[in-house]
Formats: C-alpha cells, structure tokens, sequence
C-alpha cells in the first residue's frame, strides 16, 4: 500500500516562489520504478495536470500554463518528489496533488487516470 504526503503549500504574493514536497511511503512498491506527476485543482475546476517526469527524473512533461515556471523533480533514495514554483500568478491558485504512476516502468503521463494513488493535497494561494 502506498501513501502519499504533500507539503509546502502556502499564501504567497504574485511573483513569488514556493516548493512543494511529496513523501512517498510503501512497504512493498519500489518507488524508483514509478514515473511520478503533479497536478491542481482550483475551486469549481476540474483537476489538471501539472507536471510529470520519469523513473529516474531525467525525462520531464510540463502543461503550458506553467513551462518556464515551474520545475518537477524526485530523490529516490529518500522516496520524495518535488515541484518548485517560481514566478507564481493568482491562476496558479488550487489545491496541488501529487500522485504516482498506476503502473511501474510506464512512461509519465499527463492522463489523470492513469496515477493511483494520490496524495491529500496541499493548498496554494498566490494573491495579486
């Protein structure tokens, strides 16, 4: 079984930066083996996707909304994934989600449904 912790989140201003965490734990699932994703919900929105990148971090998937901004990556060894945000805008305003691949050695993906199982959520506020 795997549980998935994310923290970081925060109020900050229009410009700002923020890091977000993602802990992973699992007795049985090796976690370097599973590509891993970020993505937001914003109030009355449907959940979209973020940013995802591979087993081994060297591959990376962005949306457009936050390309050039914000940066994806993961530590193995402590079973963390990581968003970086920079430059932040009051539209960058969700609830963020980290998730892991269903499937192991999959490529990542920007399909929600294909990551199970999800984190709780962490709130990000960027006011103007």
């Amino acid at each position: 079984q795997v549980q998935l912790v994310e923290s970081g989140g925060g109020l900050v201003q229009a410009g700002e930066s923020l890091r977000l965490s993602c802990s992973v734990s699992s007795r049985t699932t090796t976690f370097s083996n599973y590509a891993m994703a970020w993505f937001r919900q914003a109030p009355g929105k449907e959940r979209e996707f973020v940013a995802a990148l591979n087993r081994g971090g060297g591959s990376t998937v962005y949306a457009d909304s936050v390309k050039g901004r914000f940066t994806i990556s993961r530590d193995n060894a402590k079973k963390m994934a990581y968003l970086q945000m920079n430059s932040l805008k009051p539209e960058d305003t969700a609830i963020y989600y980290c998730a892991v691949h269903r499937y192991p050695f999959a490529s990542p993906s920007v399909d929600l449904n294909e990551y199970s199982p999800w984190g709780q959520g962490t709130q990000v506020t960027v006011s103007s």
